[in-house]
C-alpha cells in the first residue's frame, strides 16, 4: 500500500526549506505504532496477493518499494541488504546460531518456484549460513506428489518473493535444518491440504503454512484430512488485512499454531528490541479474533471467546521494520519484506530449534504451558473490537500477539 510522496520543488527560504524536509519526513514514514515510532528511511510498501476466499489461498506479504539501504550484487559481500537478517532475528528472540540441527522442516506453498535452490544460495551465503542444497543433502523440492518431477506449473505473479520469503527466515532462524519445499499444484485447499500431508510422509516434524484461506463452515473437514497431524508442528499465519477482515484458516485449526505479526524495532533497554502490534494503517495489519466455527482447544484459557481464539503467538511482521530477502524469479534480487508469511517461518524455525515434538502431542499448546518463556507484547492494536482483547495488546494473552513472542525456545518445546 504506495504512502503518499513528497514532490520536489524549489523553496523561497531557509525557513520553507526546513518546513518542507519536516513534512517529507513524516510523509514518507508509515503510521507510527505504538511503543515504536516510524523512521525517516522506511519506504513506501505494497501487498503482493489479494486477499483469499474460502477456497483459494493468498499470500501473507508485503514488499518495500525502494528500500534504504545498499544491497549487494549476486555473490558478493560488499554491502548489508537492507533489512533484518538471520543475526538480528537471533539477537530478538534469543536463538542459538546453530538451530535446527537434526530437523527437517517443510515449507508449503502454491506453483513451481525454478530459482528456489538458487536464490535461497544467495541468501545463506551473504549472511555464511551453511549450504542447503540437493546435492548435499539439505534441501529438497517437490511437487504435493512426493515426486521430484514433474514440478507443478511455474509460480503467478509474486509467488517467487513468497518462496523466497520462506525459505531464507526458515534458514535465518533454523540455519542447521534440512529443508523440504513441497509445491501444491494450485492455491486450492485440496491442492495445498495434499502437500502438507505429503510434507509429513517425508519426515518434516515442522511445518511452515504462510498462506491463509477465509474461515468457513467446511474447516473441521479440513482439519482431519489435511492438518491433524500429532507430533507435528503446524505453524500458520493469521494473515495481514488486521482485525476487520475477520479470522483465516488454517491459522483457526486447533491443530496450527497461529501466529500474529508484531512491529519489531531496537531499543536501548536490557533487550535490546521492542514489539508491538503490526498495525500500520487500516486495514492492512496481524489477523486475529474469535472463530465462527473452530472449537475451543482445551489449552486455550482466555473467556471472552467461546470457540477457537486466534493467535497463539507472534513474531516480526511489520514491513517498516522487515526482514531482507533474496529472490530473483519473480523480483530483481534483494528486497524487504514483511506480513505474517515472514512472522510463520520464524515460528516454524523456533519450534526446529527447540526440537522433535514428542509423539502425539499437538504443538500448537506448548506457549500455554511456558508463558513465562515468552516476550509479553502489551502495547498496539489491529482495529477496533469487543472485548478489547481480542484487537488490542495487553498484559498476558491477546488476540493480535497470543502469549507474545520467542524469548529462547523454551516456550517451544513439549
Amino acid at each position: 500500500m504506495t504512502i503518499r510522496q513528497i514532490l520536489a520543488r524549489p523553496v523561497p527560504s531557509a525557513v520553507t526549506l526546513t518546513l518542507a524536509a519536516a513534512l517529507a519526513a513524516a510523509t514518507l514514514a508509515p503510521a507510527a505504532h505504538a511503543g515504536a515510532a516510524a523512521t525517516a528511511r522506511q519506504r513506501p510498501w505494497h501487498q503482493l496477493c489479494a486477499a483469499p476466499t474460502e477456497t483459494t489461498a493468498g499470500c501473507d506479504v508485503l514488499e518495500v518499494d525502494t528500500p534504504a539501504g545498499a544491497a549487494p550484487r549476486l555473490g558478493t559481500q560488499a554491502a548489508a541488504p537492507a533489512g533484518y537478517g538471520p543475526a538480528d532475528l537471533r539477537s530478538a528472540y534469543h536463538l542459538p546460531a546453530d538451530g535446527g540441527t537434526g530437523q527437517t522442516i517443510a515449507v508449503i506453498d502454491a506453483y513451481d518456484d525454478p530459482k528456489a535452490e538458487s536464490d535461497l544460495a544467495v541468501y545463506r551465503k551473504q549472511y555464511g549460513l551453511p549450504a542447503c542444497t540437493t546435492d548435499n543433502g539439505c534441501f529438497r523440492k517437490v511437487a504435493q506428489n512426493g515426486q521430484a518431477s514433474p514440478l507443478p506449473s511455474p509460480a503467478s505473479a509474486n509467488q517467487g518473493a513468497e518462496d523466497s520469503l520462506d525459505l531464507d527466515l526458515v534458514s535465518a532462524v533454523a540455519p542447521n535444518a534440512k529443508i523440504v519445499f513441497v509445491e501444491a499444484a494450485s492455491a486450492k485447499i485440496s491442492d495445498i491440504g495434499a502437500a502438507v500431508n505429503q510434507a509429513v510422509r517425508l519426515g518434516a516434524r515442522f511445518v511452515s503454512n504462510s498462506y491463509i484461506f477465509k474461515e468457513s463452515a467446511d474447516d473441521s473437514t479440513y482439519d482431519k484430512n489435511y492438518y491433524d497431524h500429532p507430533g507435528v508442528a503446524m505453524v500458520a499465519g493469521s494473515g495481514d488485512w488486521d482485525y476487520s477482515w475477520g479470522v483465516g484458516y488454517p491459522s483457526s485449526s486447533p491443530y496450527a499454531t497461529s501466529v500474529g505479526g508484531t512491529s519489531l524495532v531496537r531499543a536501548d533497554n536490557a533487550r535490546g528490541w521492542n514489539e508491538s502490534v503490526w498495525n500500520t494503517k487500516a486495514g492492512e495489519g496481524t489477523g486475529s479474533g474469535c472463530s465462527g466455527y473452530e472449537p475451543k482447544p482445551a489449552w486455550q484459557k482466555d473467556t471472552g471467546c467461546t470457540r477457537r481464539m486466534a493467535t497463539d503467538v507472534s513474531a516480526s511482521a511489520d514491513p517498516g521494520h522487515g526482514a531482507a530477502v533474496y529472490d530473483s524469479y519473480q523480483k530483481s534480487g534483494w528486497n524487504t519484506y514483511g506480513g505474517t508469511s515472514a512472522a510463520t517461518p520464524i515460528i516454524a524455525g523456533v519450534y526446529a530449534d527447540a526440537g522433535t515434538p514428542s509423539t502425539g502431542s499437538n504443538p500448537a499448546s506448548f506457549p500455554y504451558a511456558h508463558p513465562g518463556a515468552l516476550n509479553d507484547v502489551t502495547t498496539g492494536n489491529n482495529g477496533t473490537c469487543s472485548p478489547a482483547y481480542f484487537c488490542t495488546a495487553g498484559k498476558g494473552y491477546d488476540g493480535p500477539t497470543g502469549l507474545g513472542t520467542p524469548a529462547g525456545t523454551d516456550a517451544f518445546r513439549g
